[in-house]
């Protein structure tokens, strides 16, 4: 097995645009053949996908949902490149699934970097006092409130929320892949959830 190094990893972002990560595990899979690395990445999607996700989004659809019961409600700015794309029913789909996980999971931002650093403190707050409470040693006790932190976001954030319809991908994922179909940038601008008495 090939070892993987940084200066491999970063020439490797530099051909495709691909985050750190992807680029890792693509340079695993190809045993460090960087070629190998990209069509793996092609294979997937994943380049195509990722090098598209710094082009402008001026089109798109504000999309609206309201639940059955008429207690909770969904506004959503879905963007893309093109009209022609964001009048295709696959776009409207696509935003009608993002609006039915926003109205079920009612993330509190889009990125894990958009939750409210308050919020964010108070939960590393809650959960090294449990730590500290469950007389955990000190070095565990960074390493747990690490763990809760991801598990937050990861359930707070909508890119990072596993899909009601497959928990075994991402909203992140979705995205990825209606990129890689449509061959266009496409972005959650933003979102407001209305919930009845909230």
């Amino acid at each position: 097995m090939a070892e993987i190094t940084a200066t491999m990893v970063k020439e490797l972002r530099e051909r495709t645009g691909v985050g750190m990560m992807e680029c890792r595990k693509a340079l695993v899979a190809a045993d460090g053949n960087v070629d190998a690395a990209i069509k793996f990445l092609r294979e997937r999607g994943i380049s195509k996908a990722e090098s598209k996700s710094l082009r402008a989004t001026k089109e798109g659809i504000i999309f609206s949902y309201i639940h059955f019961n008429g207690k909770i409600g969904v506004m959503l700015e879905l963007n893309c490149e093109s009209d022609f794309v964001a009048r295709t029913d696959e776009f409207k789909a696509l935003a009608e699934e993002i609006a039915l996980q926003i109205a079920a999971n009612s993330p509190l931002a889009i990125t894990p970097e958009g939750i409210d650093p308050e919020i964010i403190e108070r939960e590393k707050e809650i959960a090294r006092n449990k730590a500290i409470n469950d007389k955990k040693s000190p070095e565990i006790v960074e390493k747990i409130v690490e763990g809760s932190i991801k598990k937050y976001c990861s359930e707070h954030a909508l890119l990072e929320q596993g899909l009601i319809s497959d928990e075994k991908k991402t909203v992140k994922d979705l995205l990825t892949e209606a990129i890689a179909k449509t061959g266009e940038n496409i972005q959650i601008a933003r979102f407001v959830r209305y919930a009845l008495g909230e």
